[in-house]
């Protein structure tokens, strides 16, 4: 296995980490800027206020998208496994 072949399964590794991951840290992202712009409007600096809407919404898109990425991160490590014997012979 050379430096090109490892470099090319460290891209896909990352590829995939972005594509599981982008659902709940996108929507974490829009409900942070919707409470962090309600408590601005209303002057608000109650901790939980932020925190609670947040976690529901990672809860809620879990529940949604959750199957989906059990099933692209076993598929990726299934590959990646089964392409090990191909990279050390």
């Amino acid at each position: 296995m050379d430096a090109q072949q490892v470099l090319a399964a460290g891209q896909h590794g990352l590829g995939i980490l972005l594509m599981v991951a982008a659902p709940v840290l996108a929507v974490v992202l829009v409900i942070g800027l919707a409470v962090s712009i309600f408590q601005a409007a209303t002057q608000i600096n109650e901790a939980t206020l932020s925190f609670v809407p947040k976690i529901v919404g990672a809860v809620v898109v879990l529940g949604i998208a959750g199957p989906w990425m059990l099933s692209t991160l076993v598929e990726f490590v299934r590959s990646t496994l089964l392409a090990i014997p191909s990279a050390v012979g």
